[in-house]
C-alpha cells in the first residue's frame, strides 16, 4: 500500500488506504460482493468504492467475477472477490498434542497442510518441527506469490496447568519465557504474528464460518484444553492481554468423575473438565490405554460409556461459564467446535442446549448454540488467515499515520 507526505495530502492517503482495507476485509468476510454492496457496507459513495476497487484490481488483490443471479429487475450486478494470486500466508498451530502447518492463498483457500501428532513438544522440538513443516508446504505448493507472514496459534500459557492437564512439570517449565515469535522469525525470515489459539480459531470461524452471517458470538473450541474467542460487531476482539473469550480459566463446579483431580477449594477451572485431556484421563482411569490418536478416535466414534460419561460431565461444567459470559457480554449465540468427531460434537451441543435452557432464568433466553463450521485444524487455519487480515485490514492507526504491518 502507498504512503504519503505530511499534511492534507498525507491525510487523504491515509483515509484512502483505510477505505481500501475496509473493502478487502468485507470481501474476506463475505466471499463476494458487488460494488454497490461494498459502498453500502463501507459507507462510501458508489463512485469512491468504484475507484478503490479499480485500484485494488490493478494491485491484483481484487478480481471481477460473474453476474449476480437473482430475480430482481434491472441489470445484474457484477460480483467482486479477492484475487487468490494476491498473496499467500502461512499458519502454524503449536498445540499440547500436535503441530500443524497450513499454507493459504489470498482468499483463504488451503494450498497445502501438514499435521504431526506430538504430545506436548518442548520448545526447541516445536521450532524444528514447525520449520520443517513450513519448508514442506512451501515446496509442495510451489507458489511464487508473496508471503504475507506467518501466523502462530498456541496457548499463551503453554507452561501452565500441569495438574489440570496431566502434563509433566519439566515440560511445562521449558516453555516459560520462551520467545516463539523471535525464534520462528529468525529461522524463516518471515514476519510472525502470534495469537492465542482460541482467538485464532475464532478468526477462522469469523471469516470462513458463521461469521459470514453472524456479527456477535462467543466461540468455544474443545481441544486438548478448551479455548475461546470473542466476535463483536463483525470483528474479533483480543482483549488487553490477548485473552478475550478465554473461558478455559473460568470457575466451575468440581467434577463428579472419580478420574478428575480434586481441587484445592470449592471451585475448579473449566479446562480441567471440558477438554480432550480430561477425556483421555477418564478413559485411562477406566482401563483403556489411549496410547495414540487412533485409539482415542476409535473410542469417541464408538460412543463408549466412558466417553458419554465425559460428555455429561463436560456439559455440566460448561453451563455456568457460558451463562455468565453471555449475560455479561450480551451476545445472542455461542459457536461450539472441537477436536471431536462431528456426531459426538452434535450430541454434546444437543445436551448442552437442553441444559442451558433449563438453567436460564426468567426473561432471559438461553443463547443460540451453533456447531462450528471449521472443525479440527481451526486454530491453524485461523493462524494462516491472521497475517492476511492484519496486513490488509482497516485500522485507526492508518488515519493518524502510524505504521502498520508491512
Amino acid at each position: 500500500m502507498r504512503t504519503g507526505s505530511n499534511g492534507q495530502g498525507s491525510n487523504s492517503v491515509h483515509v484512502r488506504q483505510f477505505n481500501e482495507r475496509v473493502i478487502l476485509s468485507l470481501l474476506r468476510r463475505f466471499g463476494e460482493a458487488s460494488k454497490a454492496d461494498l459502498a453500502r457496507f463501507a459507507r462510501l459513495t458508489n463512485n469512491t468504492a468504484g475507484q478503490i476497487v479499480r485500484e485494488l484490481e490493478s494491485l491484483r488483490l481484487v478480481r471481477v467475477g460473474g453476474k449476480r443471479v437473482n430475480g430482481s429487475r434491472g441489470q445484474p450486478a457484477t460480483m467482486l472477490s479477492l484475487d487468490p494470486q494476491g498473496a499467500a500466508s502461512l499458519g502454524v498451530e503449536i498445540g499440547r498434542r500436535s503441530i500443524e502447518t497450513i499454507l493459504v492463498d489470498f482468499t483463504g483457500e488451503i494450498l497445502d497442510r501438514v499435521h504431526c501428532e506430538r504430545p506436548f513438544p518442548l520448545p526447541e522440538e516445536a521450532v524444528a518441527m514447525a520449520c520443517e513443516q513450513i519448508a514442506a508446504v512451501r515446496r509442495s505448493a510451489g507458489t511464487d506469490r508473496p508471503i504475507a507472514g506467518l501466523g502462530v496459534a498456541m496457548p499463551y500459557n503453554m507452561g501452565s496447568w500441569a495438574r489440570e492437564l496431566d502434563i509433566s512439570g519439566a515440560a511445562c517449565f521449558a516453555w516459560n519465557d520462551f520467545d516463539i515469535a523471535a525464534r520462528l522469525g529468525a529461522e524463516t525470515g518471515l514476519r510472525v504474528f502470534v495469537e492465542n489459539d482460541g482467538t485464532a480459531a475464532a478468526v477462522a470461524e469469523l471469516f470462513c464460518g458463521h461469521g459470514r452471517e453472524a456479527e456477535d458470538f462467543l466461540y468455544l473450541f474443545i481441544g486438548p484444553a478448551i479455548g475461546g474467542g470473542l466476535v463483536l460487531e463483525g470483528d474479533f476482539r483480543r482483549g488487553i492481554r490477548g485473552n478475550a473469550g478465554d473461558v478455559g480459566l473460568m470457575p466451575t463446579t468440581p467434577s463428579r468423575l472419580a478420574s478428575a483431580p480434586r481441587p484445592a477449594g470449592p471451585f475448579e477451572i473449566l479446562l480441567t473438565r471440558a477438554s480432550i485431556n480430561s477425556l483421555v484421563r477418564h478413559l485411562q482411569a477406566l482401563g483403556l490405554p489411549m496410547r495414540d490418536r487412533g485409539e482415542l478416535e476409535a473410542a469417541m466414534s464408538a460412543g463408549l460409556p466412558g466417553v458419554m460419561e465425559w460428555v455429561e460431565d463436560c456439559v455440566e461444567a460448561l453451563i455456568l461459564p457460558i451463562l455468565s459470559s453471555v449475560r455479561v457480554l450480551d451476545v445472542p449465540r455461542v459457536v461450539v467446535d472441537g477436536d471431536l468427531p462431528r456426531d459426538l460434537l452434535d450430541q454434546l451441543i444437543e445436551r448442552l442446549g437442553a441444559a442451558l435452557e433449563a438453567a436460564s432464568p426468567e426473561s432471559r433466553d438461553p443463547p443460540e448454540l451453533l456447531a462450528g463450521r471449521i472443525g479440527r485444524g481451526a486454530a491453524a487455519f485461523g493462524a494462516a488467515i491472521l497475517p492476511l487480515h492484519i496486513n490488509y485490514s482497516p485500522s485507526r492507526s492508518i488515519l493518524v499515520g502510524q505504521e502498520l504491518a508491512s
